[in-house]
């Protein structure tokens, strides 16, 4: 979706846009509407700008450990359940999509901060808030300082489109159907979740998937038991809330007593990629198949089940 064409899904795009991110973002819609899932993939973008590569200390393949790389491939089948999937085209090392506008790192930028800025955030004392000021190994992007006026405009012309897509895919899908489920898709790498389940022989297992539904404040039981169970038969290993319980969007677009939920997925890369060097290994095709049948049965779920909240509506309706 281009920078002149962002207003007509309910953006209004700021200039100037980077050259190389036009669009900045694309949004697949499927060819009949009928399911009220929404997909997002806010961290899979890997198209990053000269001007951003540049400014950079570190080289392209350091600042990639931190993309969350096909994972909308791996979703690509939400449009066979009719429902929609965007995904960014920008990197979270460029601009973190699952924060506030204005998690702004005070060591990051030069001059005054706004005073509507949140500087005492977790993730900014972490050095990863909304323009990250290190990639995933804490490792220093920039070279030196931005400006306030950098990060506004990233803020203006980039976030803000893609929030308001997506509020605005919700909303349809709410209005149409009388409720609204997000999935907000992700992927970790391999070694952040290892320690957390371990085996009855006391073996450290990998966590293959790891749930996030607020601890249950984000989606109804139904929304998240679902793709758990679906996954567990599978013979994947699943952890629910640890160690990602869900960020800023699932956070924030999950209110399940109005009929909108919300629930993250994170995926192993090391089940189907290399990590190294970030290639597709072959276990790529089997997992978006098997991922595919997961969302067929959410789809499923929610279609048959009249407790999630809101007015619900037929989609023939």
């Amino acid at each position: 979706m281009s920078c002149e064409k962002m207003g007509q899904v309910g953006a209004e795009a700021i200039e100037p846009c980077e050259p190389e991110l036009d669009p900045p973002f694309d949004l697949v819609e499927p060819y009949e509407l009928r399911s009220p899932l929404v997909f997002s993939s806010p961290h899979s973008g890997r198209v990053y700008p000269e001007r951003f590569l540049a400014a950079a200390k570190i080289d392209a393949a350091t600042l990639r450990r931190s993309e969350d790389a096909y994972v909308e491939e791996l979703f690509a089948s939400a449009t066979a359940v009719g429902a929609p999937l965007l995904h960014a085209h920008f990197p979270r090392a460029f601009l973190d999509l699952n924060r506030e506008p204005y998690e702004f790192d005070p060591k990051l930028f030069e001059g005054t901060l706004p005073h509507f800025a949140n500087t005492r955030s977790l993730r900014v004392a972490a050095g990863l808030g909304t323009i990250p000021r290190v990639v995933a190994d804490a490792r220093e992007i920039y070279a030196r300082r931005l400006t306030v006026e950098e990060a506004l405009r990233r803020v203006d012309a980039l976030y803000k489109p893609y929030h308001a897509t997506l509020r605005a895919l919700m909303e349809r899908a709410a209005a149409r159907f009388g409720v609204a489920v997000l999935v907000d898709c992700h992927s970790m790498p391999s070694t952040s979740a290892r320690d957390l389940a371990p085996s009855h022989r006391g073996e450290k297992r990998r966590i293959d998937f790891v749930i996030g539904d607020r601890y249950g404040a984000s989606a109804a039981p139904l929304v998240v038991d679902g793709v758990e169970e679906r996954l567990r038969l599978l013979g994947y290993n699943v952890q629910r809330n640890r160690p990602y319980a869900g960020g800023f969007i699932t956070e924030h677009f999950g209110r399940p007593a109005a009929g909108w939920h919300a629930l993250q997925i994170e995926i192993s890369r090391a089940l189907y990629m290399d990590e190294a060097t970030l290639e597709k290994n072959a276990r790529f095709a089997t997992l978006a198949a098997d991922l595919a049948g997961v969302v067929a049965g959410l789809a499923k779920d929610v279609e048959q089940d009249d407790t999630l909240g809101g007015p619900r509506r037929m989609a023939a309706e």
